[in-house]
């Protein structure tokens, strides 16, 4: 009201300015009126009728919220530096998977194994040609180090994803996981009735563990303790097809079992995809970048739960801080004192694939995401023999640049 009322009194000074003289006696009753109007609308409110003022914020109130870890957050997707080999395809690799075509005609049943840390990974779809029409169980072995107790949800996704074929969870270190694959294959035995037993072929990826299931599966169904096939740590133990393992006798049902090489595939056309297996040992370390690899399980440690090497280091993203942290704190010094960051990144990688570094699944297992992977990298995109062509024409135009630029370096 106070805005109006001021407009209305320089209004009516205004126009006295110009009135006629006979009308000046009006002019001053009103003007006398709009001064009053203005002094009463800029007058203060009494205070019986002013609103009351509200009370302030209680000072015991709650704090917002603050983020997990200090307010650390972890990222959301990994970008690769540099390139990264798309294949480990060997030369063993094509004469293993020759030779198990020419076996398959002979064995009446197929364990694939998988591992449980990387179920989609270490899946090849080589073995889908080669093995159709046989009856295949599926194994995911070292389940002991995707997870301490398998979950409901997670074994009934993974399961669906393989029907009508069966699937066992193997933690070799369980006798009970493995005699029940042992029963389910003296079971299929004793079906077939043949007088020359049951013969199984154990097929999988470098490195999934398929020597140690074989050892496991002697010694529970035969109670024979020593090692039929070799075993460790590195892919490339197993290089060609094994004689025939006797896992079970007459009584119980006759079987015998042949070990083969891992097979991989001619091309892997996701670079996240080589990093998961280079994690779990599926390939050899010298193919990716040591420190790509440590900041790659970085980057998956950080998804699962930073805390896991709060003893060494605050959680970050960076590699380099981390590395740097846990060289310290575990004395993998340098001359001078200067962290040694690729010991630290090979002492890392090795807790983590003896299961000191936190148990858990590297994929994303989920309903529908076998068919999303499928989809998106499970199909070879190429033949073996293009596959090996483009392998070597890559190696040598690196060999190619690397001698260019070193010419390069000598002139200058």
């Amino acid at each position: 009201m106070a805005a109006p009322a001021r407009a209305l009194y320089r209004t009516t000074l205004a126009a006295s300015s110009i009135i006629s003289p006979r009308h000046a006696p009006s002019l001053v009753r009103l003007c006398t009126l709009a001064r009053g109007i203005s002094d009463i609308a800029t007058s203060a409110v009494p205070p019986h009728l002013a609103a009351p003022t509200p009370p302030p914020p209680p000072a015991h109130a709650s704090p917002a919220p603050k983020p997990n870890n200090g307010g650390f957050v972890a990222r959301t997707s990994f970008t690769t530096a540099g390139s990264i080999t798309p294949s480990f395809f060997l030369g063993h690799h094509k004469a293993g998977l020759d030779r198990m075509k020419e076996s398959v005609g002979s064995v009446s049943l197929v364990i694939e194994c998988r591992d449980y840390r990387v179920p989609l990974a270490s899946r090849n779809p080589l073995f889908e040609s080669t093995l159709l029409g046989k009856e295949r169980v599926v194994v995911y072995t070292k389940r002991d180090l995707g997870m301490l107790v398998l979950d409901d949800k997670t074994r009934d996704i993974m399961t669906r994803w393989h029907h009508p074929h069966t699937v066992f969870f193997s933690d070799t270190t369980s006798r009970g996981d493995i005699q029940t694959i042992v029963s389910y294959c003296q079971g299929v035995a004793r079906e077939n009735d043949s007088l020359t037993g049951l013969r199984i072929l154990i097929v999988g990826m470098p490195n999934v563990g398929k020597s140690t299931l074989l050892n496991a599966l002697r010694r529970a169904g035969t109670g024979n303790a020593t090692k039929a096939a070799k075993t460790g740590g590195q892919p490339g133990i197993t290089r060609k097809l094994s004689n025939t393992v006797k896992i079970s006798g007459e009584e119980d049902g006759l079987i015998y079992v042949i070990d083969t090489p891992g097979v991989f595939v001619p091309y892997m056309p996701n670079p996240q995809t080589m990093l998961k297996l280079a994690l779990v040992g599926s390939v050899k370390d010298s193919l990716v970048p040591l420190i790509t690899l440590a900041d790659y399980l970085l980057f998956q440690i950080n998804r699962a739960d930073p805390k896991l090497y709060k003893q060494w280091c605050a959680p970050t993203n960076d590699v380099l801080v981390w590395l740097r942290a846990v060289a310290k704190k575990t004395g993998k010094l340098l001359k001078g004192g200067e962290a040694d960051v690729e010991a630290a990144a090979i002492w890392m990688l090795g807790r983590y694939r003896k299961g000191l570094l936190g148990r858990f699944i590297l994929d994303d297992v989920k309903e529908g995401a076998l068919e999303e992977w499928i989809q998106g990298e499970g199909k070879v995109e190429e033949s073996e023999t293009a596959a090996r062509r483009r392998i070597r024409k890559e190696k040598s135009e690196a060999r190619r640049k690397k001698g260019a630029g070193a010419l390069g370096g000598a002139v200058e």
